[in-house]
């Protein structure tokens, strides 16, 4: 099939959050597919869309995500605009992406993986393990907030949302001792002058998806799809094949303290999860290796695991 490209006369039309890093992921999607294709940078229009989760006055009052909405919340008129034509594709940070999409959108074309590590941000210090008894720490990660309190119970952890800029901000301010973020969005970002020191998996196993790019279009579009084909990442998408599998199987949301990771290594594929109480009270983990073309089914398989040692009244918000 003979594509129609786009032209700087009737450009593909990318949406994307107003966010530095959403818009360095979209210049980046933008780059790829003008190299794919030979394309100019005038043949791609950049269109920022304000989604709920970036109200300016919810984000300066900390309040949690959980309060405002699911993790819709960064995707939600996004998406609307591309179900109303306003937009061909969508770019996303696709931890950020409910593992279904609304009914005509598919979400299946990855860009390849950054560092998937979280970061711990402090000017001073270089782990939790250094924090002082009683330290505040800020993040609006549940996830992150389940793990810290599993390893230190002691910290005080509060709700700490924006940006990384404005993440950084607050922690100059002194509102918290340290606070957490994605190194993909550090590196993305080319902000060397962080004071970020990187988390193994074992001692924090990240957010699912955490560090990926995911490419969102019209499920009729066949456009879309072939000039997206190019420049997927085969790799990524089989890795996140088992971790969206494993999150869909666990009703994860926003509400839920889930970590995962699948790797490819020698051929086959590891994945590994946890599940923790939102008090980070109990923590349980599991940890597989497979044929990569089973990721979908370790992932779904696993799931069934955790649940079953949890146990019923493990999770709230399945209750």
């Amino acid at each position: 099939m003979t594509l129609t490209l786009p032209s700087p006369d009737s450009p593909l039309k990318i949406g994307t959050r107003g966010s530095p890093l959403a818009l360095a992921q979209a210049y980046e999607t933008r780059q790829r597919l003008g190299a794919a294709h030979d394309l100019p940078e005038e043949a791609f229009e950049i269109v920022v869309i304000k989604t709920t989760g970036d109200n300016r006055a919810m984000i300066d009052a900390d309040r949690p995500l959980k309060e405002i909405g699911n993790k819709g919340l960064f995707t939600k008129e996004i998406e609307e605009a591309m179900l109303r034509g306003d937009i061909d594709i969508a770019v996303h940070s696709t931890k950020d992406m409910p593992v279904e999409q609304p009914a005509g959108l598919v979400l299946d074309m990855f860009l390849p993986r950054e560092d998937v590590r979280d970061a711990f941000i402090s000017p001073s210090l270089t782990s939790i393990h250094e924090l002082p008894q009683g330290a505040v720490v800020g993040t609006s990660s549940l996830r992150r907030r389940a793990q810290l309190l599993n390893r230190r119970p002691d910290l005080n952890v509060v709700e700490f949302r924006g940006n990384v800029q404005t993440r950084l901000k607050k922690l100059a301010d002194g509102v918290a001792d340290c606070t957490f973020l994605a190194m993909a969005g550090i590196r993305r970002l080319n902000m060397a002058e962080v004071p970020a020191t990187a988390i193994a998996p074992e001692d924090m196993l990240p957010a699912i998806a955490q560090g990926t790019i995911g490419i969102e279009r019209r499920s009729n579009d066949s456009r879309a799809a072939g000039m997206l084909e190019a420049i997927h990442h085969t790799e990524t998408g089989q890795r996140l094949a088992a971790e969206r599998a494993l999150l869909a199987a666990l009703d994860g949301s926003c509400e839920t303290p889930i970590a995962g990771l699948a790797e490819v290594q020698g051929g086959q594929l590891r994945l590994r999860g946890e599940v923790l109480r939102p008090d980070g009270s109990e923590a349980i983990a599991e940890d597989q290796t497979g044929a990569i073309s089973d990721g979908a089914e370790m992932g779904r398989a696993m799931a069934q695991t955790l649940l079953k040692q949890a146990g019923p009244g493990f999770f709230d918000w399945r209750s």
